[in-house]
């Protein structure tokens, strides 16, 4: 690994662990962002300046909007125009006719910030909220915090139908042993 420089990771945020890891590379890591239906990049870090954490600045040529998402008050959900968002889909409820995207934008289903310089960072997907007693949470910010907690395991949080609150996050675990009240505690820390 000593002649790699630059490593561009994307599809999920890079764990502090695997930051570590690659430092005694002396590699850099770069954080990126794309879509299929992009040509695949949306946006990438570049050496100088590098943000940890985020995933750079978006390719010159591309137009964003963000759109309202209730219960999200930080972001909003990103579409995306520009030469490389493609045409459309062919779906098989109808074959052989081009289903645009309206307007030529694209929704990523992420939730995003733009930062200065047009700088993303992601904050989850809307589909990977769940609304319970009127609040949003995020699955990936439990999943994180449950990586947090117990590192060494593997974690996925689902959203479930709740009559009471609307919906209920379930926490699915390899770590035999784990329990509400240590995550609990864990997040006031």
């Amino acid at each position: 690994l000593a002649s790699v420089r630059y490593v561009i990771a994307g599809a999920e945020r890079v764990k502090d662990a695997t930051r570590t890891a690659w430092e005694k590379s002396e590699a850099i890591i770069l954080e990126g962002y794309g879509a299929t239906e992009c040509s695949p990049v949306i946006a990438c870090n570049l050496p100088n300046p590098n943000r940890p954490g985020t995933v750079g600045p978006l390719l010159l040529g591309l137009e964003t909007k963000l759109e309202t998402v209730a219960g999200i008050t930080q972001g909003g959900r990103l579409k995306i125009r520009g030469p490389n968002v493609m045409a459309g889909y062919l779906l098989a409820e109808a074959p052989g006719v081009l289903q645009k995207p309206a307007g030529g934008w694209h929704d990523t289903g992420d939730i995003v910030t733009i930062g200065e310089n047009a700088v993303l960072t992601i904050r989850g997907r809307a589909k990977r909220f769940a609304k319970i007693g009127g609040e949003m949470v995020s699955l990936a910010a439990v999943e994180a915090l449950s990586a947090g907690l117990w590192p060494d395991a593997q974690h996925v949080v689902v959203a479930l139908p709740d009559e009471r609150k609307g919906e209920q996050l379930i926490l699915v675990t390899d770590k035999g042993d784990a329990d509400r009240a240590s995550l609990a505690a864990y997040c006031k820390a």
